[in-house]
């Protein structure tokens, strides 16, 4: 029994390029690259669907920046905050150990 091949996606990217730019027929690019018809049609029919994911804005990814953004904000406050408590805790031992003298 003849086991599955794995195509990577940069090569079904330029088969499927090579056939929707009209360089070469779907007969040629399938003798070519030993593939079978109904695979490369549906190598096409994927990219024909998702072309418009291409050009839209990746929101998702906009509003976690927003969110990471604001979580590094709040990171960095609270590390001051604890850096200034922490002084202000230190004041009065050294005070109190100085005046001993």
């Amino acid at each position: 029994m003849r086991q599955r091949r794995k195509f990577e996606p940069e090569f079904k990217a330029k088969v499927v390029l090579e056939l929707l730019r009209g360089e070469k027929t779907m007969a040629q690019l399938c003798r070519e690259h030993e593939v079978g018809a109904d695979l490369l049609g549906q190598w096409r029919n994927v990219v024909v669907e998702r072309a418009p994911e291409l050009f839209a804005e990746p929101k998702a990814t906009n509003g976690e920046a927003v969110r990471i953004a604001d979580l590094e904000r709040l990171v960095g406050q609270q590390a001051m905050e604890l850096a200034v408590l922490k002084k202000a805790l230190s004041w009065p031992a050294s005070r109190s150990g100085s005046s001993a003298r």
